[in-house]
Parts: structure tokens; sequence; C-alpha cells
């Protein structure tokens, strides 16, 4: 248990540390902004390329692993999409309901957990895994958010889709490390040096981000939809995930990679989308918060269990 601790404290430690900043007023609103945008195009991806790039994609990837992950988030989204429109939710709600479900803050709370569980090795597994997944993922998106509303203003251009998915920096990144990795091109010393620098924040930046950018003023959604939506999130998604991997033989470290990734809480990233498509962005900002709060408790849980398992 204090080995589960010291993996699960250290990093929502950081989150507070960014909550803590935002309030003491060192970091403000604008600051956020520009801070968010810079650890998502300049060491987020430089971390992806460098990690990915320096693993062996034989050994890293593994096609059983990505199948259970994927099949886990595409049934969630199927079910909570339905579930919506069964219990009637408001076009905007329904889509920000479902969106939060299946939707996961892999890169700014699943990897620096996995990474702390698992070292290079497991962050090498989980970074081509959300290389594979976060297309899939922001396309899903989209798709729940527009199609409750189905309304001429909410008509998304080509340039939006290619934004969201083939220009997203993480996207190319983890692409380019992955050719990296299967071709095993060299990268030159002092590059390697640079990014090994680089790496060593973007997790850090990361989690002073996510927690800066909460607030309790902003729980004002439907709190019975968000505590569901909640559940689905942090218990739902990752115990499909273990059933298909126990399904597909996918066992040990890996087993644990894919538990960890989609347990991780709602993303961040969906509240942003939610407003852009004119969603309900109260019900996802509630979501994430809640489910960021109440997965300090889910990941110890998962993390013990996966221990006594051999995981």
């Amino acid at each position: 248990m204090v080995d589960i601790i010291l993996i699960v404290l250290p990093v929502f430690l950081v989150i507070g540390l960014g909550f803590i900043l935002r309030g003491t007023g060192l970091v403000d609103g604008p600051f956020l902004t520009r801070l968010n945008r810079l650890v998502y195009y300049v060491p987020l991806p430089i971390m992806f390329f460098y990690k990915i790039a320096q693993s062996d994609f034989s050994v890293s990837f593994n096609p059983r692993l990505l199948f259970s992950t994927v099949a886990a988030v595409l049934a969630v989204c199927l079910l909570s999409y339905l579930y919506g429109g069964i219990r009637n939710h408001e076009p905007t709600s329904r889509g920000a309901f479902s969106q939060s479900c299946f939707r996961g803050n892999l890169v700014y709370v699943g990897l620096p957990l996995i990474y702390s569980a698992y070292g290079e090795e497991g962050f090498a597994v989980a970074g081509i895994l959300i290389g594979f997944i976060t297309p899939l993922v922001n396309f899903l998106s989209i798709l729940v958010l527009l199609r409750p509303q189905q309304r001429g203003e909410h008509q998304v251009r080509v340039s939006f889709w290619i934004h969201q998915i083939v220009l997203n920096p993480l996207i190319v990144a983890s692409l380019l490390g992955i050719i990296w990795s299967i071709f095993s091109i060299p990268i030159p010393l002092v590059l390697a040096e640079t990014f090994e620098i680089i790496s060593g924040m973007a997790l850090p930046l990361a989690l002073l981000v996510i927690g800066a950018s909460f607030s309790l003023a902003e729980l004002r959604g439907d709190m019975m939809v968000t505590t569901l939506a909640t559940g689905v999130k942090l218990i739902m998604v990752p115990s499909l995930t273990a059933l298909l991997l126990f399904l597909t033989g996918v066992t040990g470290m890996e087993f644990g990679v894919g538990i960890l990734l989609t347990a991780a809480p709602a993303a961040s990233a969906g509240y942003i989308l939610a407003q852009q498509l004119k969603s309900d962005g109260e019900l996802a900002s509630s979501i994430i918060m809640v489910s960021t709060m109440v997965s300090v408790l889910s990941y110890t849980i998962y993390l013990y269990v996966l221990k006594m398992a051999g995981f």
C-alpha cells in the first residue's frame, strides 16, 4: 500500500499545487490559457515523439491491447449515447454526458500514473496506444456532441475536423515516433539530450494546468448526471476493458497499462470542445472536476488490485 500511495499521491499533489497557485493569484486565467497551449503544443508532443521513438515498436505495440481498449471505448460511447436518448436528456446535455463517459484525460492524468507505476516501458506502450486511440476519441466526441442538435449553425467545416484529428500535435508526434521506432532511426545525441530536458518538464506542467483549471464555483451542472457519468468513466470503462483484456489474453504490465489508461477521469479537452460545439459546457466541466477528484480513490484501488494480481 505504501508503494501505491507513492505512485498516486505525488501525481495528485502536483494537481493540488496547481489549484493552490490559481487561488493565490500566481496563475490567472490568461496565463493559464497560454500555459495550456504551450504544454499542448511543445513539451507534450516532444515527449511523445522522443519516448516512443526510443522504444522497440515490435515490443511496445500489442494489437490485442489496442483492440480491447478501442472496443471498450466504442461500447461505452454507444451505450451512453443511447442512455441519454432513453432518459430524454436535453440535446446539449446528451452529447456532453456521452463524451464525458468515454473520453478520458489520457495524457494529463493517465500517462503520469502509468509512468510512475511502470516507468519508461509502460510509458512507451501507453504512448503508442494513445496515438491510435486519440483520433477515434476525437471523432466520436464531435459526433455525439453534434448529433443530438442537428441544426444548421452547428455544421462543422472540414478544417475543424482536420484540426481536431489530422493536425492534433499529440497524434502527429505519436505517429512520427512510431515511424522512428519501426525503422530504428537514430536521434542525434544533441537532440536526444534536448528532448530529454523538455520531456522532463512536460508531465509536471500538464498536472499543474489540470489543477489550476479547477474552480469549485463551476460545479453547476446536473449533479445526478455528473455522478452517473463519473461512475461510468471510472468504473464501467476500466471494468469492461479488464474483461476484454482477459478474454484476449493480455497479461502483465500491458494489462495494467490498459486499465490505468481507461480509468483516467473525464478529459479537460472535452469542456473546450463542448463549448465550441455549443453543447452543455457546465455539465462537462462538473464531470471533469468530480471524476478527477474521485479518481484519487479509484486509481488507488486499481493499483492495489493490479499489484495483488501480480500486474
